[in-house]
């Protein structure tokens, strides 16, 4: 079963657990990014910076503290980048 939101680039869903090398480009994509794929992205960085697939109840917290502020800065870079 694949989980939802976590999607690799080349090949669609992953497996639940299981992790990206890339995050998938979201800027210039066919359809319309959504606020799941935003936060897929934010989440699939989290995970690569920290080497955590899930965190420790200890590191819970401001592990998805970080996955929103991404999702947040992400969603404001693409907002405010200018196309030609």
């Amino acid at each position: 079963a694949s989980c939802p939101g976590v999607v690799h680039a080349g090949t669609g869903p992953l497996p639940c657990g299981a992790m990206c090398r890339s995050i998938k480009t979201l800027r210039g994509a066919s359809e319309p990014v959504t606020d799941e794929d935003v936060r897929a992205a934010a989440l699939q960085y989290v995970r690569k910076l920290s080497g955590y697939r899930r965190p420790s109840r200890a590191n819970e917290a401001v592990f998805e503290a970080a996955v929103d502020d991404i999702a947040v800065s992400t969603q404001r870079l693409l907002d405010g980048l200018v196309t030609r």
